[in-house]
């Protein structure tokens, strides 16, 4: 019988009617390198092994999730117009019960809901979507004002662990200066990039103030999380959010096996 997988559910003040989900590779059936929880059916993981998996996975969730192709853009589908398939990075709806989701295994995830709770999203914010502009693709599509959207920060690679070169910093700062911060210099040309002061420095400047999560570092985390960067061939995780339509889901329940609490609010960049 194979392990109950092991998720976190984000802390974050969300609306009633709002649920989000983060698993980790704690549990399910794929054997190493991609042991245990692996989603990803793109990375060789044996396909029966991922099948499982997802269903376990399906087993905490009111549907089955909308795959995306994550290509490193910033493309945002609506999963309310019921696509079939598509390249995009991510996605959101308005639908109860319609489970946005994106995959990551060192890029960092965003999950966002409004106040109101009308709209939720997910999105895959690797560097090159990240100064692309995904996130604020996402808050355009979700089409609230900035000041009533909330986000949430998932496992991503940590500022200790992102070494990139000089090419990535300045693509950052050729859009914003104050970039600039989030790097730090190492010598030989390489820098430490922090990802989740980076996502912050962009979500202020779109006006969204309302930043929860952050703090993991999935590099260093690896009992808990799944790395492309430490480990090459690896699994991959999954972050999911929809809106309540009362469909009895386990979120939050006994079913679910470990309710972890993330880190609270953050204020600031030195917050993580």
């Amino acid at each position: 019988m194979p392990a109950m997988p092991e998720f976190i559910v984000p802390d974050w003040p969300v609306p009633a009617g709002v649920r989000a989900l983060q698993s980790t590779r704690l549990g399910g059936v794929s054997t190493a390198p991609y042991a245990d929880f692996n989603l990803g059916g793109h990375v060789g993981d044996a396909p029966e092994a991922v099948a499982e998996n997802r269903a376990l996975l399906r087993a905490a969730l009111p549907a089955d999730p909308f795959w995306l192709v994550q290509v490193h853009g910033f493309r945002v589908m609506d999963l309310d117009a019921m696509p079939a398939h598509g390249e995009a990075d991510a996605a959101l709806s308005r639908r109860p019960d319609c489970v946005c989701a994106v995959m990551t295994a060192d890029c960092l995830p965003v999950l966002f809901c409004d106040q109101g709770a009308t709209v939720v999203a997910a999105a895959h914010a690797g560097w090159r979507g990240l100064c692309a502009g995904v996130l604020e693709a996402t808050l355009a599509a979700m089409r609230v004002p900035a000041g009533e959207i909330l986000a949430w920060l998932g496992p991503a690679i940590g500022r200790e662990a992102f070494e990139v070169g000089g090419e990535v910093r300045a693509a950052f700062v050729a859009r914003d200066r104050a970039a600039a911060s989030a790097f730090r210099e190492r010598g030989n040309g390489k820098f430490l990039a922090d990802l989740y002061a980076l996502a912050q420095q962009r979500l202020n400047a779109a006006g969204v103030m309302a930043i929860h999560g952050g703090g993991f570092c999935t590099v260093s985390e690896a009992r808990r999380f799944f790395s492309y960067r430490r480990e090459g061939r690896t699994g991959r995780m999954a972050s999911l959010i929809w809106l309540d339509g009362g469909s009895g889901t386990a979120i939050g329940k006994s079913e679910v096996s470990k309710n972890e609490q993330v880190p609270g609010p953050v204020e600031g960049p030195e917050k993580f």
